[in-house]
């Protein structure tokens, strides 16, 4: 055993019982950072603007803090961008964080001296809070690779700016500089095709233990080692044995990755964003990830089926139930303010909190009023491809309003690996389910406004190739689970299996 195993082991359960006594004062630990966000700005442009020097409680900030998105914290962000000092927080930011906007384009997310170490830390600590649990420390002793954006950065007004992925690249640990793969130039490459292949020619002949990414883009990295080898990806790593995963739902995958790997391996969720890191999962038998209390971030929920009212219901962790499907809201040592980062999370626990993503607040299905959600959507197909022999490789799902023929219904376009023997009678079990997580969606099929969903299988590839021909493949993006319109699907249709 090494030194540096030897030496995990004590110092992961320092943290665990750190990690274990704040989350389970969680309610006392969120005040706390509220009181010192509010201090810390209330001299910025921003706590001036909106009276924080008179903010005493949470409800005095409700009541001077609006909830916005990037659009409407644009303005601020544009003076902080043109090198403006103190605007949303002190002094400037370290860096940016550039990511894709749906309807701002390029979104530009501050990253501080102060928060800048919440990313850090926390996914350390959830590398440690595993070693705690289960005792294994043999992933330190091997080769790591997480797949992610190029390290590159550019400077402007004195600001560097690049992708979450590649500007955490730049704080590797020096204990795990030599155990880090690939190398700073196939890191660099842009090329996501070009990029997996020299990955592939570093890594497989080293002895990897741990692999992380968003998990679309780990499948295609494994299954190009399985088409280039011929052997399973964990016969080609022995010793991998522990998957960190973020970004989309492990679920839809683990059927494939297990099959590629050829036996199932631990995996770590986490809920790292450009504008913070939320949560990840603390226990191997726990499904939901721990809310991290005291990151810097102090959470605001808002129940999902309110959020477009006009008042809609505002709380803090101390008021959240479980069952609800909350839109979550952050308010960051980055200078984020009521800020909607469009995703949308349920309590499994209360008493220490543990979340699950539950998917995005602008991605749903209500064309007709049913408003499905991604969670809805995921759980049912996994119900019917969990330990059934069918492999999904990728899907999304999209209302059909004007069908050539009958009623309208939603249609699910799945890329197989293993295709189910019936597809029809496949489309069925998944509508079944569906209508029984969601009773708007049944009285809809009920009340004849809706026929059960259709599959149009999508090509082998076909998701890669659809995603290429948007300019998003590889890096951070992904495919969302759900649309309420048909931009997507009917992309995707001249992908269909012929």
């Amino acid at each position: 055993m090494s030194l540096k195993s030897i030496l995990a082991k004590p110092y992961a359960k320092l943290v665990s019982t750190k990690f274990y006594k704040e989350s389970n004062n969680a309610v006392k630990i969120q005040q706390k950072v509220f009181n010192k966000l509010i201090s810390q700005a209330k001299h910025t442009a921003f706590g001036k603007d909106h009276n924080f020097e008179n903010i005493k409680s949470y409800q005095n900030f409700k009541d001077q803090v609006p909830i916005r998105d990037y659009e409407d914290l644009k303005p601020y962000v544009e003076r902080v961008v043109a090198g403006e000092p103190d605007v949303l927080w002190k002094g400037k930011p370290l860096y940016f964080a550039k990511t894709s906007g749906t309807t701002s384009g390029t979104k530009y997310i501050p990253l501080t001296k102060e928060s800048m170490p919440m990313h850090i830390n926390a996914a350390k600590d959830s590398l440690l809070l595993y070693i705690n649990e289960t005792k294994k420390t043999d992933f330190l002793n091997g080769k790591m690779i997480f797949i992610q954006g190029s390290p590159e950065l550019k400077e402007q007004n004195g600001i560097n700016i690049g992708r979450l992925s590649g500007i955490t690249a730049h704080y590797i640990p020096s204990y795990l500089t030599k155990n880090r793969l690939p190398s700073w130039e196939t890191n660099c490459i842009e090329d996501w095709e070009k990029k997996i292949e020299a990955i592939i020619d570093e890594t497989i002949n080293e002895d990897m233990t741990l692999i992380g990414g968003i998990p679309p883009w780990v499948q295609m990295y494994f299954e190009r080692i399985v088409a280039r080898t011929g052997k399973k990806v964990g016969e080609v790593f022995p010793n991998f044995n522990l998957f960190a995963y973020g970004g989309v739902n492990y679920e839809p995958y683990r059927n494939k990755f297990e099959e590629l790997i050829g036996r199932k391996v631990d995996a770590i969720e986490m809920y790292p964003a450009s504008e913070g890191f939320i949560a990840y999962q603390d226990s191997q038998t726990e499904k939901a990830m721990m809310l991290l209390v005291n990151n810097g971030i102090f959470y605001e929920f808002i129940p999902s089926e309110e959020f477009f009212n006009e008042n809609p219901t505002r709380i803090s962790l101390a008021d959240v139930k479980l069952g609800v499907n909350y839109v979550i809201i952050l308010n960051t040592n980055a200078g984020l303010w009521g800020y909607n980062i469009g995703d949308t999370i349920e309590f499994l626990s209360i008493n220490p909190p543990r979340i699950v993503v539950t998917g995005r607040i602008k991605h749903f299905i209500s064309a007709f009023g049913e408003h499905v959600i991604g969670k809805e959507i995921e759980d049912s197909i996994n119900y019917h491809t969990i330990d059934t022999g069918i492999t999904v490789s990728e899907f999304t799902v999209a209302p059909q309003i004007t069908p050539e023929k009958g009623l309208p219904y939603h249609e699910w376009f799945i890329e197989f690996d293993k295709k189910p023997t019936n597809i029809n009678e496949f489309a069925k079990k998944i509508d079944a389910t569906l209508q029984q997580q969601n009773s708007y969606y049944l009285d809809l099929i009920v009340g004849k406004i809706l026929q059960p969903l259709k599959i149009t299988v999508i090509e082998k590839g076909g998701f890669n190739k659809y995603m290429k021909s948007v300019g998003k493949l590889g890096g951070q993006n992904k495919v969302p689970r759900l649309s309420n319109d048909r931009k997507i699907a009917d992309s995707l249709a001249k992908f269909e299996e012929k």
